[in-house]
């Protein structure tokens, strides 16, 4: 249940995180808010609390494992422990491997990738001594199927389908009662499209997200739909997007 749920959301700056924090909150959740700029953290923060909601904030770089162990500390000493990750700080500069944006590459697998183990691995130990727990991640359509220019960012998306499946089989098998989401999301009007370079790939995406995007609260209500199933019950994947986008 969202109720009095302590919930740690990554990537909480802006987009998905924000409108997230905002509707569980305003549901009755603690939320504990990470990302790497600080005023927009501080802003979503006193939005919600003005709001007569609770919520709490840390400057977070998903890449870090100290990081990411801290916010969970801070969870705990702020509001008594925690209940839910939602793991959705992610990168997406795409292009066509034959521009050879190397860093770029590696930047994707280190945010995307071990951002998101580095979140569970700082609140796994948790979950599983407390048996309960929810992780719910952010992939995408690229996490489903093959799209040219997104070779790096989709196998990266393709990892979290991979990985968070073998987290809900194992839970199930350990009995810990660990429950998992996978988000898939299509066009959905975030900030994402300002981390591609590569021109050509930059303007067919935007064409692509003004014809089709969506508000990202749409995400948000799946999350919060996912969250607040009874603690026996998971849904593990929900693919999302836009009714006329044919992804």
């Amino acid at each position: 249940m969202i109720k009095d749920n302590v919930v740690i959301i990554t990537g909480a700056s802006a987009g998905i995180g924000e409108a997230t924090a905002k509707l569980l909150a305003s549901k009755g959740a603690k939320v504990v808010l990470g990302a790497r700029r600080e005023d927009h953290l501080k802003r979503i923060t006193d939005d919600i609390t003005a709001a007569g909601g609770q919520a709490v904030y840390q400057v977070l770089d998903v890449t870090v494992q100290d990081d990411n162990d801290r916010i969970v500390q801070l969870a705990k000493d702020t509001f008594g422990g925690v209940d839910s990750i939602f793991l959705n700080a992610g990168l997406m500069p795409s292009s066509p491997l034959s521009a050879m944006k190397t860093d770029e590459w590696h930047r994707m697998v280190d945010v995307n990738i071990k951002g998101v183990l580095n979140g569970v691995a700082a609140v796994l130990p948790t979950f599983v001594e407390q048996k309960s727990g929810h992780v719910l991640a952010v992939s995408s359509v690229a996490g489903l199927k093959a799209y040219p220019g997104g070779a790096v960012y989709g196998g990266t998306k393709w990892f979290v389908r991979d990985f968070m499946e073998v987290l809900r089989m194992e839970s199930a098998l350990e009995g810990t009662n660990i429950r998992t989401a996978t988000l898939y999301p299509a066009a959905i009007n975030t900030e994402l499209l300002t981390t591609m370079t590569d021109k050509a790939s930059r303007e067919q995406m935007e064409g692509l997200y003004d014809t089709y995007g969506i508000a990202p609260e749409r995400i948000a209500d799946v999350v919060a739909f996912a969250m607040d199933l009874p603690d026996d019950t998971t849904v593990n994947e929900f693919t999302v997007g836009p009714a006329n986008q044919p992804w």
